[in-house]
Formats: structure tokens, C-alpha cells, sequence
């Protein structure tokens, strides 16, 4: 679990009409710290120069300084085409201090137009970013973003480089040398090129073979191993479909060959206003890194044309790459599936889970869907006293169709679907999903005195309709607290989530009347096709914290968090990058629905979560977290 946000004054470094040089566009740059100041490289381009028929964007590399991480000042122009080799351009450098000398290794262009033979790695040396020591060009093959490991591994040099870049499929492989001059060794690299595939990252970082990998920062290191920020092109070859993304690789620390851990997918994705417009649209690209105390400073360029950067915990982030440690933050109970199907009864023999929970009088209250053989959805009740293990369960089912919006009118599922129950004053509130078979779904409300439901008197209030009919809408609950002298109320309509405003809790007339979008789907992430709440919010301190569902291309479900303020609770003032819950397990993985993990309930006792979720649409299973973890994440 962990939370990416993006610098408040992104872009920070941005193209300078009166340098000539950088007057088209300032990116991809790489940082390096020294005596509090933070100096940056970067990628330059002006005016396009006529080349013959052709136009020619130069590149060259800039560099500029900054004392606060914000305001990047004294812009000169560094690296310039100054041989046969880097002819047509200079592009993205890389920093890395050994000793007492930087070495920036940047990509050189020595054909126009470009071709893949003319784009290689070179690198250049300085001891003051004022002047330039040393010029070599580094790989006689097709490559780019080479990086320097900061520090000897087994008493070698390192690098890491992405191999073909041009001529597909790109690799992204490691080079050990025992002098650093053999990093511009002809006869090095005609080796090492020769037996590319004991040099190859293991895994391919590639996700499938229509995507491609590219080195990005160079790799910082940590307790746990090398952290590699890399771009990750997704469906790079067809681009209507090409989405650009930063994810992280975790290399062993002995061997860098060798990967450990990766984040579940991208980190960032183009979102904001200045990555989807710039010289080349829709890019985010991951060029430099810092760490500041807890934080990872990730610095990127955005569209091609401006520099940005965006942090997050490492702690948080290592830990997420990382089962043992993931698992210390989010616990599956060791009985889950806590409750399951019950053959002997026909209501329930097909499927209990997705299961609303309250926690009164010491003991958590579960409502769970239970599916019948003919697809009837009903409710079922089961308790527990420690939160875990069900200590009582009923032979009936407490809450069945009773109205013509939820009475099956055609073969397949209906009934009264994930139930989602709210406290407020003296009464308990359990918001459905009422489905005939034939219509669309609608939000469905029913009301029980919380004396009578603890008596297990189940004398129901009539079920009201919320939602307007034709219009499929669900996940919904009221917030447990009033915004402003009115109820707010969550719900889903299509693939985002939405509130809207209800004057009392009369539902016979207060009914949802818009969908004012809270949180939408994020493009090329784990929640890029639908996101739905989960279990209703709960106050913690000054925010609510909101769990949800969301649905990725692939149609698996996981879970995610947001944070909302308290005083007004239409903000979202953080949400989680990766998912805090997804489908590893066998109760997950394989059910009625594959890949799914869809929570309705939650409960908090002392500082621990109860979150309660049904698995692969099948049966009922529960996670423990920390509230104070998942705050602090969120924060």
C-alpha cells in the first residue's frame, strides 16, 4: 500500500522562450544533490533547424539548480554535439557520482533522419558542472538509458542499459566491468553483446510482448535491494492504444540481474494537463530519482516538453513490492473462507458472501448474500465475537424479495444483492442491490430498529426504491454523519462513483436525483475500467476513510482506499496508488466470478480494520489492517 502524488507546482522546469536552445521543451531530467543544493540535467530542444527537406529538433543538455526542490534557476546550456557521433543530438543523461567525478551517461544521435544504428550511448565526465572533463561514445550497437550503479557490486562496476531500443524487441540487460573505462571499450562491448543473453534482466520487465521496458532512474539502494524506476510502455507497437507508465523493479542487491519484486503495475500514468499536452501527448517518463529522509523523489518528464517530479514512502513502497511485508500490513484471517455455502439449505447453497457488517454490543453482525440454486439472492446472518470465527449463524434467511423490483420476473440472478448497513440514531439502514432479472438494477433501502435487530426480530420497514429505474446504479450507503444539515449518500452509476444530497430519511420520498462524480476510474492502472465504494466510511480523526473496489482491464477486482475530508467530504484528499487487497488465494481466484475480491463491510475495534469481503463471488473471508498504518499511508 502506498500513495504516489504529484509536486503541487508541477511542471517545474519548463521551456525558456528567450533561450533560444530550450525554447521548445525542458524534460527528462536527473538530479543529483550536493551541499543542499540539487543540481539537474536535463533534456533541451529549440526551434526545429531545416535540414535539407527535413526539420531537426536539436537536443542538447541543459543544466540549472535549485536550493528549495521547487525553483530551478542559472539554466546553461552543458552537453553539446561536438563529435561525429552525437552529430544530430544529445538526449535524457543520467547522473552518477563515483568518487570525486560525475558521470552522465545520455543518449547520442549520429544519423538524420534517425535511424537505429545511429542511436547509441555515449557518456561524458565532470567534476563541477561547469566544465566537461571527457567525451566517449559508450555502445557500438543500438541502445539507450544507460545508468551507473553508484557504487562497485562485487567488486565490479555495474550498469544497466535497455538494448535495441530501435530495433525491437528492446532488452534491458546489466554490464559488470572491472575499470570503468571499459564502458567505452569497443572490444568490451562487442563481448558483452555477444553473449546479451547471460546479461539480461530475469524476469523480461515486459508484461507481454507488445510492450517495451526502458531503464529510467538510476537505481538507488536500499535495505532491501536496488531499486530500479523504469518506463513501462504498454501496447507500445499500436498507438491508439499506447499508454506510457512508471513502474519499479526491485533488484537483488549481489545480482541486479535478478528481479525480487515489482510493483502490481503502474505508479503513474499520464492524468494531468501538461502530460496529455506537449510535443509528444500522453507520456510520462522517469528520468532521475532522489530519496529525502522517508520520501522517494521521482523526477519525470511529462509529454515531452516539461519537467515534474512525485514521491512517495519508500518504506510504503518497499514494502508493497514485497509479500512477507506486504502481508504484515493487510492479514487474511488463517480460517477464511469464514463462511460458506450450506448444501443442506436450498437459499444458501450456491454462494454466501459480499457480506455487510455492524459491530454492536461487543459482538460484529454480518448480512451476507446468499444465493439460492435458481440464482435468489437473499440475506443471510451470522455473528462473531472475536471478529473472525462465526459463533452463531441462522438456518433462514433474515431478508428476502418482498416487491416487484426485486422478485425474479426471468430466468438468471435476482433478489436483494450486497448489502452495505449504516447506524444512525437508534435505526439501521441496509442499502441493496434489487434486481428482477428483467430491469435495470436500482439501490434499494430497508430499515430495522437496532432493539429489534439484536432481538432478532427481523420485522423489516417496506424496501423503497432510491435510484431511478432504467438507470443501473449500486454501491451505495449513506454516510454514517450529516454534511451541512443534510445526508450524503455514495452510489455508482456506470464506472464511477458519485454522491448525491438527501434532505431526511424518508425514502418513500427522498430519492437520488444526480451523479455528482466523487472518484472516476484511472486510465492504465489496477482500477482503470470501474471503481465502486466497498464497505460504508468510517471517521478517523479529520478525514473519513473510504474503501473501494475497482475493476482493471483484465476484469480482475481489487481494493483500494481514499481519504476524505471531514467537513466536507466531496473532497478526496488522497487516494492509494496500489491496491491494498487483491486476488492471490485460492477463494479468491476460482468461484462463481474468477479474480475477485469485493468487500460490503467493515468494522474497527481499538486500532485494527475488519474488512469483510467475498471471494471469487463464492464465500466470505476477512482482512486485518492497522488503522493507523493506512492513515498514515493515505496522509
Amino acid at each position: 500500500m502506498f500513495v504516489v502524488k504529484r509536486a503541487q507546482h508541477n511542471p517545474i522546469l519548463m521551456p525558456v522562450k528567450e533561450h533560444s536552445w530550450e525554447s521548445e521543451a525542458t524534460f527528462n531530467w536527473s538530479p543529483v544533490e550536493i551541499d543542499g543544493i540539487v543540481h539537474v540535467l536535463y533534456r533541451a530542444m529549440g526551434e526545429p533547424e531545416l535540414l535539407g527537406s527535413e526539420k531537426l529538433h536539436m537536443s542538447t543538455i541543459g543544466h540549472a539548480e535549485s536550493a528549495d526542490h521547487e525553483h530551478y534557476t542559472s539554466h546553461e546550456q552543458f552537453i553539446v554535439p561536438e563529435y561525429e557521433w552525437e552529430r544530430y543530438g544529445c538526449e535524457d543523461p543520467r547522473i552518477t557520482k563515483i568518487g570525486d567525478i560525475y558521470y552522465i551517461f545520455y543518449t547520442a544521435l549520429s544519423t538524420f533522419p534517425f535511424t537505429a544504428e545511429g542511436i547509441r550511448v555515449a557518456v561524458a565526465t565532470t567534476r563541477d558542472f561547469k566544465t566537461i572533463d571527457e567525451k566517449h561514445l559508450v555502445t557500438p550497437f543500438n541502445a539507450k538509458a544507460f545508468a551507473l550503479f553508484p557504487r562497485k557490486i562485487g567488486g565490479k562496476y555495474a550498469g544497466i542499459l535497455t538494448v535495441h531500443t530501435d530495433l525491437p524487441p528492446s532488452y534491458v540487460g546489466i554490464a559488470f566491468a572491472d575499470a570503468i573505462e571499459d564502458f567505452w571499450s569497443p572490444d568490451y562491448w562487442n563481448d558483452w553483446y555477444a553473449h546479451l543473453e547471460e546479461h539480461l534482466l530475469d524476469p523480461d520487465p515486459k508484461r507481454s510482448p507488445q510492450d517495451r521496458a526502458e531503464v529510467g532512474a538510476v537505481p538507488i539502494e536500499t535495505d532491501a535491494g536496488w531499486l530500479l524506476i523504469y518506463s513501462h510502455t504498454k501496447n507500445y507497437f499500436t498507438e491508439h492504444d499506447k499508454m506510457f507508465g512508471v513502474e519499479v523493479l526491485l533488484l537483488d542487491k549481489d545480482d541486479p540481474r535478478r528481479s525480487i519484486g515489482r510493483t502490481a503495475g503502474p505508479i503513474l500514468v499520464p492524468d494531468e494537463l501538461y502530460e496529455h499536452l506537449g510535443l509528444v501527448p500522453h507520456v510520462v517518463f522517469p528520468s532521475g530519482a532522489l530519496v529525502r529522509g522517508n520520501e522517494l523523489e521521482i523526477f519525470y518528464g511529462a509529454a515531452d516538453t516539461t519537467s515534474c517530479t512525485a514521491h512517495v514512502n519508500l518504506k510504503n513502497l518497499l514494502d508493497s513490492m514485497l509479500p512477507k511485508r506486504r502481508e504484515r500490513h493487510v492479514r487474511r484471517a488463517s480460517e477464511n473462507p469464514i463462511i460458506t455455502p450450506r448444501t443442506e439449505y436450498f437459499w444458501e447453497a450456491k454462494a454466501t458472501f459480499n457480506p455487510a457488517a455492524i459491530d454492536l454490543n461487543g459482538d460484529v453482525h454480518l448480512l451476507y448474500r446468499a444465493m439460492s440454486l435458481d440464482n435468489t439472492s437473499t440475506l443471510g446472518y451470522a455473528r462473531s465475537k472475536d471478529g473472525i470465527r462465526i459463533d452463531a449463524r441462522l438456518d433462514d434467511p433474515v431478508y428476502v424479495p418482498r416487491e416487484i423490483f426485486e422478485t425474479k420476473a426471468s430466468a438468471g440472478n435476482s433478489g436483494c444483492e450486497d448489502p452495505r448497513i449504516i447506524q444512525i440514531g437508534d435505526m439501521l439502514y441496509v442499502f441493496y442491490t434489487a434486481y428482477n432479472g428483467k430491469d435495470e438494477p436500482q439501490v434499494a433501502v430497508s430499515s430495522l430498529p437496532v432493539k429489534k435487530f439484536l432481538a432478532r426480530e427481523w420485522e423489516w420497514s417496506k424496501p423503497e426504491t432510491i435510484t431511478p429505474p432504467g438507470i443501473a446504479d449500486k454501491d451505495t450507503a449513506l454516510l454514517p454523519e450529516m454534511v451541512r444539515g443534510k445526508y450524503l449518500l455514495f452510489h455508482r452509476i456506470g464506472e464511477v462513483v458519485c454522491i448525491d444530497f438527501l434532505e431526511s430519511l424518508d425514502f418513500s420520498t427522498q430519492k437520488v436525483t444526480k451523479c455528482v462524480q466523487l472518484f472516476q476510474p484511472r486510465h492504465g492502472m489496477w482500477d482503470s475500467k470501474k471503481v465502486g465504494i466497498a464497505a460504508p466510511p468510517f471517521l478517523c480523526g479529520e478525514h473519513w476513510l473510504l474503501f473501494y473496489h475497482g475493476i482493471a482491464d483484465d476484469n480482475t477486482y481489487r481494493v483500494g482506499a481514499v481519504l476524505l475530508d471531514r467537513r466536507n467530504p466531496t473532497i478526496v484528499r488522497s487516494r492509494t496508488t496500489a491496491p491494498l487487497l487483491e486476488p492471490t488465494e485460492p477463494y479468491e481466484q476460482k468461484g462463481q466470478t474468477a479474480q475477485v475480491v469485493f468487500p460490503c463491510g467493515a468494522v474497527l475495534r481499538d486500532d485494527t480494520i475488519f474488512l469483510y469481503y467475498g471471494g471469487a463471488d463464492s464465500t466470505t473471508n476477512v482482512v486485518m489492517m492497522s488503522k493507523t498504518k493506512m492513515l498514515d499511508i493515505l496522509r
